[in-house]
């Protein structure tokens, strides 16, 4: 039976992904979450192969410890990690690191975005390479995006959420080290943009249609064909195909959800 560990399962994309997985019933799911008072859509599933965990991607001793329960579950097996929990701040995704009025404000951004969406993973993966090492799959998926490409940032002029996006190459870069040690070993280590997809929750206001807008337009400079965002149910679906594909001589690759460098 293989099993799946997913980090930031409550919600969005890490919902659908234990959603997609545990429709399985010979897949073994465990949902990482930050606080199991927040994880209801989790337990309305009502499936018997799923395991909820709480922990924290910046708390090692939290991951160790769901690690070491993972592993009391599986006879100290996991066959494929899937780092999804990340940080985005919605609140100054749209300004330029130069448009921040507090020197203090811009480095506390970069270095809280840094600590979540690199450190965090390079955690996550250091507790749970022991299990890792024993599964049959040996495969490491860390979400990113396709603005932490160089070129795509390039083309199409796209100069705001900083933070997130330096976060995210870093990120890409630290699954690279990963990828050129434990190739030997058999692992695959992927980073994988899902794409646009539309998360929301609730209806956007006035001021985040009109930045959605602009946003959009900017990426139409590199793919004038973009139509509309994904919904999670698509873009999990096309990124589990990509993973389920993908073997060692894809090892430390930076791809989008359609298993190359077209992003959207």
């Amino acid at each position: 039976m293989p099993s799946y560990a997913i980090t930031g399962a409550a919600r969005g994309l890490g919902f659908e992904f234990v959603r997609q997985l545990s429709s399985v019933s010979g897949n073994v799911v465990f949902a990482i979450v930050r606080n199991k008072g927040t994880a209801q859509g989790l337990q309305d599933l009502a499936r018997a192969n799923i395991h909820i965990l709480e922990a924290d991607i910046t708390d090692f001793v939290a991951l160790k410890k769901a690690s070491k329960d993972i592993g009391e579950l599986t006879g100290g097996k996991l066959d494929v990690l899937i780092n999804n929990a990340a940080f985005v701040d919605d609140k100054r995704f749209g300004i330029s690191l130069d448009d921040y009025t507090d020197d203090q404000l811009v480095e506390d951004d970069l270095v809280h975005a840094f600590k979540i969406n690199t450190v965090g993973v390079v955690h996550t993966i250091n507790a749970f390479l022991p299990l890792l090492r024993g599964g049959s799959l040996k495969k490491v998926v860390t979400l990113s995006t396709g603005i932490a490409d160089t070129d795509f940032t390039l083309g199409s002029e796209f100069s705001v959420g900083a933070p997130y996006s330096i976060s995210k190459a870093a990120v890409n870069m630290a699954v690279v080290k990963y990828a050129v040690k434990y190739k030997s070993e058999g692992f695959t280590f992927l980073c994988i943009s899902p794409g646009v997809v539309n998360t929301a929750t609730k209806p956007p206001t006035p001021e985040e249609l009109k930045f959605f807008g602009e946003m959009i337009a900017s990426f139409k400079k590199v793919t004038p064909t973009f139509e509309r965002p994904l919904t999670p149910e698509e873009s999990v679906k096309l990124m589990l195909a990509v993973v389920e594909k993908s073997t060692v001589k894809d090892t430390g690759a930076f791809i989008s959800q359609n298993g190359n460098k077209e992003w959207l």
